[in-house]
């Protein structure tokens, strides 16, 4: 970090210079699934999931499939089931060293998203996997949440990004290439872009369930 020169070093400096929160930003955090919470993961499609190895090594992953897919076991409990990746397991990996977790749920739409924290596990229980099947593909293990917080953040990144705004997103032609950009940092393979682009629709069409 020598390249700065004023870092902050403590709670007391961020808050003198962005301030406090307000109250209803502290008393607006709940601690189990309430029916607004329930109806709020119903609708959503994609999660975004924080975790941390023992060492503090951070991953941040998002997982998606058809609206309402996280399952919803009771009040404090939710399962979010494991489809098939790139099997690196980054975020399965750091759970079995710290539990701790946090979620993000966004709804298409809304600029609002729910976040949860709490304490991960993962699980195998075959009557619970069997409730998430799709296509009859059963995942072979969930991450199942323990909730301690709930609450909702305000939209101020997704106003400020205009994300769910079309008129606002980057034309196509000028998008970023993936396979492009796998073919050249994996260049120890010799994969042209055209054997990663043919790798990737092979997995997208044959490997999602």
């Amino acid at each position: 970090m020598e390249k700065f020169q004023h870092i902050l070093c403590s709670v007391e400096e961020l808050e003198q210079l962005a301030g406090k929160p307000r109250e209803l930003v502290n008393q607006k955090v709940i601690p189990s699934l309430d029916h607004h919470c329930r109806h709020f993961i119903s609708l959503s499609p994609l999660v975004f999931v924080a975790t941390s190895g023992a060492d503090g090594t951070c991953d941040c992953s998002p997982r998606g499939d058809a609206p309402g897919f996280a399952y919803i076991l009771d009040d404090h409990h939710l399962i979010l089931p494991e489809r098939p990746g790139n099997r690196r397991y980054d975020s399965l990996r750091n759970l079995l060293e710290n539990p701790r977790i946090g979620l993000i749920f966004v709804i298409p739409g809304l600029e609002e998203t729910l976040r949860i924290n709490g304490k991960a596990s993962i699980i195998r229980d075959p009557d619970l996997m069997e409730r998430m099947a799709v296509q009859g593909k059963i995942p072979a293990v969930g991450i199942a949440v323990e909730v301690e917080e709930c609450y909702i953040h305000c939209a101020k990144a997704f106003k400020r990004s205009r994300l769910w705004q079309p008129e606002h997103w980057p034309e196509a032609a000028s998008l970023p290439d993936p396979a492009a950009i796998i073919a050249t940092h994996a260049g120890k393979l010799r994969l042209t872009v055209d054997e990663v682009r043919a790798s990737l629709a092979e997995s997208y069409e044959k490997r999602l369930y």
